[in-house]
C-alpha cells in the first residue's frame, strides 16, 4: 500500500505547526474519520465497549481515557493502518458525562470527543411488541414525500423518476411522521418499517437493504433525529417502531468496501459464489459442508457483499449496532432479515446480547420456506435435536402465510381449500411458543394479498378477518386497506400510498377520490383491528378450531369469560350453520353480536350466513 501524502509529509506538517504555534492535535484531527459507535450509554450489562477508528494512519496511534470508570483495556491494528480497534470498559458506578479519547503518535496527538449517556430509565421505551400489537409495514419511499427537499442529495445518485417502478419515488421519515394519526385510526399499534439506514447505491437504492452507513439514515429519508422523532411520536400515540436490520449483507459501496480493515471482512471466493439458500441445511443431518458454507457465506447477489460475521471484530461491531439503535431511537422491536443467512452461532450470541440489554424487547426474525420445521428451529424456548439453543422470541410465520391465499382461493376438496389452513395449524407443536409467531397475507417481497385472492372482495374480507383474529401478531402491508393490486414485480408491489404526493389523485387519508370498494375495506381493516386493540381472548387467548365443512370454517378464541366465535364462509351462496356440533365451546351461550357489522345473533337455532362474509361473534 502507498504512504499517503499526510503519512510522507507528517515530520514537515509537524514543523511548520511548531513555526505557526499550532496545536498539533489540530494539525491530525483530520486523521479520524470514523469512530463507531458514535456515542454509548452507562448502565449496560455489558461492560466493554469496541470502538472502530477510521483515519489515514490510525493504526499507529495509542489512545488514553482520562475520565473515572473509563478504562482503556486494549487496542487492536489490522494489516491495514487505516483502522484501530479499541476496547474500553465502562464501570458500572460510571456517570453519564463527555471526555476526549486522546491518541497519541509519533508526531503528535489526536483528540476525539466522546460521550456517555444515561440509559432511558422508562420502562417502556424498549418494551417490545407482542401478540396483543397489530403492525403496519411500510416501504418508506412508496409511502408519503412529506419533504420534497431531500429527495435528491448532493453525492447520492439514483435519482427520484416516479414513472420507473425500481426508481426512488420520494417518500421519507416527514411523510410516515405526518401520516401517525392515519395508522394509528386504522387500528395498528406498530410500524415496522424497510431499511432506512443510508443506501448510497447507483440504482435500486430505495428499497434500503443494501446498507453504506450501518449509523446513519439515508438524507433522503431524513435524518437521525427524523428517525427518533418518529419513534417518540409513534410511542406517544401508543404505535411502538419496528427496526428493520440487515447483519448478514452490506451495500458494494458501504465506505468500507473501498479500504476494508481485513480480508476476512467479507466473505471472499475465488469468483463470485451466490448462496445457495438451502434452507434445509439448517436443519439436515446430512448436510455437507460446502453446502452450509454456500448457504451462509454465498452472496446473495453481486451488490451485496456477505459479511463475515466469524471475524469477532465484525460481529461486534454488528451486535453493538443493534444495541445502539434500541437503545438511541426506543424501539418496539427488530425484524431481522435473513436470519438463518448470517449463521447460526452468530445469530444466537448477536439475539442474546440484545435480549439480555433489553429484556422486554422483542425480535423477529425472517425465515423464507413453507417448512415449519425449519421455521421452528430458530425460534428460542425449546431443546433442539443438535443441542442448538437460540435466543430468538419470534418468527415470521411463512408456512402460515403460504396456505392462506390458496385456503381461500381453491374449490373446496379433501386436501384443497380450508383443510389447507386447519392442517398447518397442526404444525404449532413444533413451535415453543406459536403465538408469538407473526402472521401475515403479504409483504414487500410478495404479490399483494389482494391480487393472490384474485380481486375477490368477499375473499379479502376473509383473509383481514382471519389475520386479526388468528394466534399471534398479525402484519398487514401498506396500502392493503385501500385493495392495493401488483404483478410480481418488486417495484409494483412497492407502489405508491394515494395521497402521499402533491397531486395525486386519490388520497387514502381523507377519502378523496377513492373508489368505493376502497372506501369497504379501508372500514373493514379499521373496524378489525380497533376492535383487536382490546380482545384479550385473540392477543393470549386459547384456540379451538374445528373441521371445516362446505366452505365454512369455524374457530375461537378465548381468556376466562370472554369468547370470540369466528365464522369464514367461502361459498357463493348462503349457508344455513348449524351450531350443535360447536356445544363444546359455546355451552349455552344464547347470542353473539358480530363486531363486522354490528348485528346480534341468536345462537340457540342455525344461523343464516352471507355468501362470502366474515363473522367475528363476541359471545354472551
Amino acid at each position: 500500500m502507498i504512504a499517503s501524502p499526510v503519512k510522507l509529509f507528517r515530520p514537515l506538517i509537524a514543523a511548520l505547526a511548531v513555526c505557526l504555534g499550532m496545536p498539533l492535535s489540530a494539525v491530525f484531527a483530520a486523521e479520524i474519520q470514523r469512530v463507531e459507535p458514535p456515542n454509548w450509554w452507562t448502565g449496560f450489562s455489558e461492560p466493554d465497549l469496541r470502538l472502530l477508528v477510521y483515519g489515514d494512519g490510525v493504526g499507529e496511534l495509542r489512545p488514553a481515557v482520562d475520565y473515572p470508570g473509563v478504562t482503556v483495556l486494549d487496542t487492536l491494528a489490522t494489516e491495514n493502518p487505516n483502522y484501530l480497534f479499541v476496547r474500553l470498559r465502562i464501570a458500572a458506578d460510571t456517570e453519564p458525562g463527555e471526555f476526549d479519547i486522546v491518541f497519541v503518535g509519533p508526531d503528535g496527538e489526536v483528540t476525539h470527543p466522546y460521550r456517555l449517556d444515561a440509559r432511558n430509565s422508562d420502562p417502556g421505551h424498549t418494551r417490545g411488541f407482542s401478540s396483543a400489537d397489530a403492525i403496519y409495514l411500510i416501504t418508506p419511499d412508496r409511502f408519503a414525500n412529506g419533504d420534497p427537499g431531500n429527495d435528491e442529495i448532493d453525492g447520492l445518485g439514483d435519482i427520484v423518476d416516479r414513472t420507473q417502478p425500481g426508481a426512488r419515488h420520494g417518500g421519507d421519515l416527514k411523510g410516515i411522521i405526518d401520516r401517525l394519526d392515519y395508522i394509528d385510526g386504522l387500528g395498528f399499534t406498530a410500524v415496522w418499517l424497510n431499511p432506512v439506514l443510508e443506501n448510497a447505491m447507483p440504482a435500486f437504492s430505495y428499497h434500503g437493504y443494501a446498507t453504506t452507513d450501518f449509523y446513519r439514515v439515508d438524507p433522503r429519508m431524513g435524518s437521525n433525529a427524523d428517525l427518533a422523532e418518529l419513534a417518540r411520536a409513534g410511542r406517544e400515540r401508543g404505535v411502538g417502531l419496528i427496526m428493520d436490520m440487515i447483519v448478514n449483507h452490506s451495500g458494494l459501496h458501504h465506505w468500507w468496501m473501498d479500504d476494508p480493515p481485513m480480508d476476512d471482512w467479507v466473505h471472499r471466493w475465488d469468483g463470485y459464489v451466490e448462496t445457495n439458500h438451502a434452507k434445509t441445511l439448517s436443519v439436515d443431518p446430512y448436510g455437507a459442508e460446502i453446502d452450509r458454507r454456500e448457504l451462509y457465506d454465498g452472496w446473495f447477489v453481486p451488490d451485496m457483499p456477505d459479511l463475515d460475521q466469524d471475524n469477532p471484530l465484525m460481529a461486534e461491531y454488528l451486535i453493538q449496532n443493534a444495541i445502539w439503535w434500541i437503545e438511541y431511537l426506543g424501539l418496539a422491536g427488530v425484524r431481522m432479515d435473513t436470519y438463518p443467512y448470517s449463521g447460526g452461532e452468530f445469530m444466537a450470541e448477536w439475539t442474546r446480547r440484545v435480549m439480555e440489554e433489553f429484556p422486554d424487547f422483542n425480535v423477529v426474525g425472517e425465515e423464507w420456506t413453507e417448512n415449519p420445521l425449519i421455521v421452528a428451529y430458530w425460534q428460542g424456548g425449546a431443546d433442539k435435536h443438535d443441542g442448538y439453543r437460540s435466543w430468538l422470541p419470534s418468527v415470521m410465520d411463512f408456512p402460515l402465510n403460504s396456505v392462506l391465499a390458496p385456503a381461500l382461493r381453491e374449490p373446496e376438496s379433501f386436501a384443497d381449500g380450508f383443510i389447507e389452513l386447519y392442517s398447518m395449524l397442526a404444525n404449532d407443536v413444533l413451535y415453543p411458543d406459536p403465538n408469538a409467531l407473526v402472521i401475515f397475507g403479504d409483504n414487500h417481497d410478495m404479490m399483494r394479498i389482494w391480487s393472490q385472492l384474485g380481486e375477490d372482495y368477499g375473499l379479502f374480507e376473509l383473509a383481514m378477518t382471519y389475520l386479526a383474529t388468528m394466534r399471534g401478531a398479525p402484519q398487514v402491508y401498506y396500502g392493503t386497506e385501500l385493495l392495493t393490486a401488483s404483478s410480481g414485480d418488486h417495484g409494483v408491489i412497492r407502489s405508491n400510498l394515494p395521497g402521499g404526493w402533491a397531486g395525486d389523485a386519490a388520497d387514502a387519508v381523507s377519502g378523496a377520490g377513492l373508489t368505493e370498494r376502497q372506501l369497504q375495506a379501508q372500514a373493514l381493516v379499521r373496524t378489525l383491528f380497533n376492535w383487536r386493540k382490546t380482545a384479550t381472548a385473540v392477543h393470549e387467548g386459547g384456540l379451538t378450531h374445528f373441521l371445516p365443512r362446505e366452505g365454512v370454517y369455524v374457530y375461537f378464541r378465548y381468556l376466562g369469560e370472554e369468547r370470540v366465535m369466528v365464522v369464514l364462509n367461502k361459498n357463493s351462496d348462503p349457508y344455513a350453520l348449524d351450531l350443535a356440533r360447536f356445544e363444546e365451546v359455546l355451552g349455552d351461550a344464547r347470542q353473539g353480536a358480530d363486531i363486522i357489522r354490528g348485528e346480534t345473533y341468536d345462537l340457540t337455532s342455525p344461523i343464516e350466513l352471507t355468501p362470502r362474509t366474515a363473522l367475528v361473534l363476541e359471545i354472551d
